[in-house]
């Protein structure tokens, strides 16, 4: 129902997201004329360029399409765009081709306008119906091709059938030659659209409509209707369902018999009316499974039903007088509006004669209203409208008897949207009488309501959409003292459907339809405020509605209670768990606008459904229950009262008991049992925060009891809930400790400090990962009084499980949470240079926690997620951003030099790897600790360099997520000498990565680096000698060494070494070659031998051994065991030779390059051995030695 209305007026602007939701509506004419106009006289030009008239033809689609939504905007140009692919089409010279591309263009346009409008503007004079048959003679109705031409030429033929002449009187001499004779043209024309009725194309539709428009003619009809409905119910009876060519016949029949009946006269159509519906009941078409059928079967019952009545105008019918909002709103300024009731006149027709088959038709589209799609059961809605408007005021309330029933909860949703549909027509049209508004109005707030959940969801979405369309035609169609006394009702279900419905297009439909009644009825309590709050674009949001508006709308006592009630009654029990999560946190809010009927009225039902054997409703209660105990005592406290003031002595007891009752019935076990644990943290966590008086009572430990078995059991807990168990259970802990686990003000329960301390850092030890990750952040939950004496073995307990060993090496969460406990136990121990090493973190104890933070940042792990050490990297990060700052803050003295450049480098490296959304969160690490908004972190290197290179302005722009924006702020790196070893490494693992994005842009900014020192050879050498180190730290270790085989090859490629080729022998080329070696040495991985030969084939350019050197490498790898290897080495090889010049002498570079592509390199190794030595002579490199293997006795 929302897109039936237009936004209201108080919508906000100017947002990104308006923006785009408005931009449907915010063509104002049609901007591309000049275009179209150009494509239309193209097409000559490129009828003989498929691919340009293809690209014409989409191009002038995607232009009409820009209107569907607006296509009034056309009516202008319409003219002038029929009339230049008229001329085509009526240029006897065209080709055919070129006719049938006129065509495609005309039916492009009328299906965005609409074939209605467009009709007209086809011409229709005398001399126009013979040439558009002539062009049928042509037309194959089975080319799939060309269906737009017949579409069309249907549509032109049917307007040619309105000339106001006898069509004998075109005919002329039918007798051609003695025996012979001309088929008429009405003939001819009637067995056009009949041909055309049984095509399976859209040229069916237009057939039907040519049917509709030539055989209600008069002359026609005399002649013709008669023999064509005959044919037509032959068709229907001969016709199945159940095959394909019948669905075509039939539809084709329908359609023909639905628009017959439309616009012929009654009195023509009358005599057979009753035959037809007759046939109807007989093809069973109810039973069709195609929707198509059952819709075009009620199009035509309709029909006939109207056939059979009489039209009129209802003088019983319900009129409200002036509609117009504009008018009415004249009338109110100038105080003469006049309210007019209901017009109760006898009506001079009440005794006429209804035909008995009229029970038939509304019995049918009263079927047709429970029919399983909509466009069935909006057409049967109409139906019934249309009917009920031409029946006698008993009959037409015995109809509206009919489609009440229809609510009832034996119904299915489909009967239940298709009653809403037609009570919303029945009041459009003024046929529900104000006597009925109150049965009326009963049903319609149960559809605003309506769920009914089947399986793991629920229908009645459609339902509760159509209601809110009722009530928005309800708006429209009555005076307000009518709805008066349903104004408390109507209002605050249609705020409850704008705020706490499910589905957006709900909560936007029931906006629409309050906006309507505040605009038109003007008696909605506080209605321009609930609707500035809840307009279109607000309710978009469910979070928004259920946390910020339904507080603000719950301020207006009139709609507080229903709202509460509401959430309590329909969505604490919801079959969505986010639902039930979204509405206790509502209740939260709402608590507080009505405090004593929280307590006094919402408590004990809450408190009873806690029990419930439904597990969606015992878990939202639960959730309920936490938030309305923590909004009342926040409250209380607010006013200086006792926490439990509000709640009473019952209440308490009710709440405390929820755990045991909940663990003797064993409800933390089964496939439930995760969602209670967590809906019970969530209730510990808030009646802790709410101080309620129960320090010292056995239900702590029950609570204790049941936070500490489900970090153990982690495992067991379904791994999409386990995440959000995990960060309840650990949540409740804290708030646990902090109210009942405290003796007095700053002193910590000593028994209960040893037990828990001793017992968590045990669990650290176990095999489950799950298990590790629920104590470690239990351990950083803990507040520092229970940490007091034991915060060294806490951290060492911790720092064993960052550890990555051969067992546990696949425990990357575990490892993740265990550095997050860290950095929150920095944070809640806090610093203090000369405390105690088991109390706060000391001078001591500072390097150690710097080093395991530091080692995490080397975790590289992987497995069949992925690197699962990304996690760990992240949480290393954010630790040390953490411990970085809080040092700053408290005791900057502690920060040493050699630290913080560690961390800063690590921090470098991080960010210029290949992985986005580690990349950017290093950046904003690292940033945060050069432009951090306290005091200045101590000993960063190169602070000033660093500055001026990121300036904390143009940073705050940057996307460090985007290749493109953040590789070439983190080159600039590379020109400090304490980062760029770090730089580089990172830079090497992305250049010689596999993204695109990230491997072009890494490329284009290292590459724009070295551009920019080529010629300072100081620069130049150290960035070679850095590079080599960073080759020579990472030897063999594959995740570093084949991408940086990678960029190596790309920088050989691309000249950044060129300075050195003028040196023979150069230092930076000799290690090179020398690491190179050693990295292939034995290698079985083709991936890093192909880039180790690629690299090879790149240092020929250096002159001197190195040069001898790498061709004996490439030499041998032409006979490596791997064929493809070989193949590839003789690929490059190939390309090498021909690449340098001065490499092979022009007397022997045929035959190099002969022995290289004409040998199958893949063949068995004594043939290559040949061929490759036969190279070596030609080379001028000394043959390679078999050295035989050591025998062995």
């Amino acid at each position: 129902m929302a897109q039936s209305a237009e936004p209201g007026a108080g919508a906000p602007e100017g947002g990104p997201e308006d923006e785009v939701l408005a931009c449907g509506g915010a063509l104002e004419s049609f901007g591309e004329s000049l275009e179209a106009r150009a494509l239309l006289g193209r097409l000559r030009a490129v009828l003989g360029d498929r691919a340009a008239r293809e690209g014409v033809l989409e191009r002038f689609r995607v232009i009409m399409d820009k209107y569907q939504e607006q296509p009034h905007l056309l009516d202008p140009h319409l003219e002038w765009m029929m009339n230049l692919l008229l001329d085509v089409v009526q240029d006897e010279t065209s080709p055919v081709d070129l006719v049938h591309l006129a065509f495609k263009f005309l039916y492009i346009i009328t299906k965005v306008r609409g074939y209605k409008t467009f009709l007209r503007l086809f011409p229709h004079e005398v001399a126009d119906v013979q040439p558009v048959l002539d062009m049928f003679t042509n037309q194959n109705p089975k080319d799939h091709e060309t269906w737009e031409t017949r579409y069309m030429l249907l549509l032109w033929l049917s307007v040619t059938c309105l000339i106001p002449f006898d069509f004998s009187r075109l005919d002329g001499n039918l007798l051609t030659e003695p025996g012979q004779s001309r088929m008429s043209i009405m003939d001819r024309i009637l067995q056009i659209a009949e041909c055309y009725l049984a095509v399976s194309d859209k040229a069916r539709d237009a057939a039907a409509v040519l049917v509709s428009r030539f055989v209600t003619r008069p002359d026609v009809q005399q002649k013709k209707m008669a023999g064509f409905l005959d044919k037509s119910l032959c068709t229907l009876s001969r016709s199945s369902f159940q095959t394909i060519e019948g669905v075509i016949a039939m539809d084709g029949t329908l359609q023909a018999l639905a628009q017959i009946f439309k616009h012929g006269k009654r009195e023509d159509c009358l005599p057979y009316a009753a035959t037809v519906l007759q046939c109807l009941d007989g093809c069973r078409i109810p039973d069709s499974n195609q929707t198509v059928l059952r819709k075009l079967g009620v199009k035509l019952v309709q029909r006939l039903g109207l056939t059979f009545l009489k039209p009129r105008v209802a003088r019983w019918r319900y009129q409200r007088g002036c509609r117009s909002l504009a008018a009415n709103l004249q009338l109110c300024a100038q105080g003469r509006r006049e309210l007019k009731a209901p017009v109760e006149t006898a009506d001079s027709d009440e005794d006429c004669d209804v035909p008995e088959e009229v029970e038939s038709v509304i019995e049918q589209l009263l079927v047709g209203l429970k029919d399983k799609d909509t466009i069935v059961r909006w057409s049967a809605a109409k139906g019934i409208g249309r009917m009920a408007a031409r029946l006698p005021k008993e009959l037409a309330d015995d109809v509206v008897g009919s489609v009440l029933e229809c609510f009832s909860f034996q119904e299915t949703d489909g009967a239940w949207h298709g009653a809403c549909l037609a009570l919303a027509e029945l009041g459009r049209r003024g046929l529900l009488l104000p006597s009925r508004l109150a049965d009326v109005v009963a049903v319609i707030l149960k559809a605003l309501t309506y769920e009914e959940k089947r399986g793991a969801c629920s229908v009645g979405t459609n339902v509760r959409d159509a209601a809110c369309y009722v009530c928005w035609a309800f708006a429209r169609a009555y005076e307000p003292q009518e709805l008066k006394p349903f104004v408390t009702a109507i209002s605050s279900t249609l705020v409850i459907a704008a705020v706490f419905d499910r589905s957006v297009n709900c909560r936007r439909a029931a906006s629409a339809a309050f906006q309507e009644n505040v605009g038109r009825q003007g008696s909605f309590p506080h209605g321009i405020e609930v609707l500035t709050a809840a307009d279109y674009f607000a309710v978009g949001n469910r979070s928004n509605c259920f946390l910020v508006i339904s507080t603000f709308i719950a301020g207006f006592p009139e709609y507080t209670q229903p709202m509460i009630d509401h959430l309590v009654t329909m969505k604490i029990n919801h079959w969505d768990g986010v639902i039930r999560e979204l509405s206790a946190k509502a209740l939260h809010n709402l608590a507080q606008r009505a405090p004593e009927y929280s307590a006094a009225h919402v408590f004990p039902r809450l408190l009873s459904m806690t029990q419930s054997p439904d597990l969606h409703t015992r878990h939202g209660a639960v959730l309920a229950c936490a938030e309305v105990t923590r909004s009342l005592c926040g409250l209380a406290m607010q006013e200086g009262r006792p926490t439990t003031d509000l709640l009473g002595e019952r209440t308490v007891q009710g709440l405390k008991q929820i755990h045991q009752q909940l663990y003797d019935r064993q409800l933390y076990r089964g496939l439930g049992g995760e969602l209670m644990r967590q809906a019970v943290c969530v209730l510990i966590e808030n009646l802790s925060l709410s101080k309620m008086p129960l320090a010292g009572d056995a239900v702590i430990d029950g609570w204790l009891w049941l936070i500490n078995d489900t970090l153990r059991n982690l495992h067991l807990i379904s791994s999409h809930s386990r995440q959000k168990t995990k960060d309840a259970a650990v949540l409740a802990l804290a708030a646990l400790c902090r109210e009942y686990f405290m003796k007095e003000p700053g002193e910590a329960d000593p028994a209960g400090q040893g037990d828990l301390v001793t017992q968590y850092l045990a669990a650290l030890r176990s095999p489950e990962e799950a298990t590790r990750c629920g104590f470690s952040l239990a351990l950083g939950a803990l507040p520092a009084l229970l940490l007091r004496g034991r915060l060294q073995q806490v951290l060492a307990g911790l720092g064993a499980v960052t550890c990555v060993s051969p067992e546990d090496a696949s425990f990357a969460e575990a490892r993740r949470d265990a550095l997050k406990a860290i950095a929150s136990i920095c944070q809640t121990v806090g610093v203090r240079a000369e405390g105690a090493a088991d109390d706060v973190l000391c001078k001591g104890t500072v390097s150690q926690v710097y080093h395991v933070l530091r080692g995490c940042l080397n975790d590289y792990t992987t497995d069949s997620r992925g690197d699962v050490g990304a996690w760990v990297r992240e949480a290393a990060m954010t630790s040390l951003r953490d411990l970085t700052l809080l040092l700053a803050r408290d005791q900057p003295e502690l920060m040493e030099a050699h630290i913080c450049e560690q961390v800063m480098c690590c921090l470098a490296q991080q960010a210029s790897e290949k992985i986005d959304r580690l990349r950017a969160h290093a950046a904003c690490v690292f940033l945060a600790l050069l432009h951090p908004d306290g005091p200045l972190v101590p000993h960063v290197p190169h602070r000033a360099e660093l500055e001026r290179l990121l300036p904390r302005s143009h940073m705050a722009s940057v996307n460090w997520n985007a290749p493109s924006q953040a590789f070439p702020c983190i080159t600039r790196l590379l020109g400090l000498p304490t980062y760029r070893y770090h730089v580089l490494l990172g830079l090497a693992v992305s250049v010689g990565g596999l993204t695109e994005s990230t491997v072009r842009y890494s490329t284009q900014s290292l590459f724009e680096y070295m551009k920019g020192i080529q010629h300072d050879p100081q620069a130049l050498g150290s960035f070679g000698e850095t590079l080599l180190q960073v080759f020579e730290d990472n030897l063999l270790n594959d995740r570093v060494s084949v991408p940086l085989l990678k960029t190596l090859d790309q920088m050989l490629a691309h000249g950044c070494f060129d300075t050195f080729a003028t040196v023979e022998n150069h230092p930076f080329c000799m290690r090179l070659l020398m690491l190179c070696k050693e990295e292939i040495q034995k290698s079985r991985d083709v991936q890093k031998l192909r880039s180790g030969v690629a690299v090879f084939c790149g240092m020929v350019q250096f002159p001197g051994d190195v040069r001898a050197k790498t061709l004996l490498q490439l030499l041998l790898l032409l006979c490596h065991p791997f064929p493809v290897v070989r193949k590839a080495t003789a690929s490059q090889v190939y390309e090498m030779v021909l690449t340098y010049s001065d490499l092979v002498g022009a007397d022997v570079l045929d035959e190099v390059t002969a022995v290289l592509g004409n040998t199958a390199w893949d063949a068995e190794l004594p043939l290559v051995r040949g061929q490759r030595n036969r190279l070596c002579d030609l080379l001028g490199v000394p043959r390679p030695q078999l050295v035989p293997k050591p025998s062995t006795r």
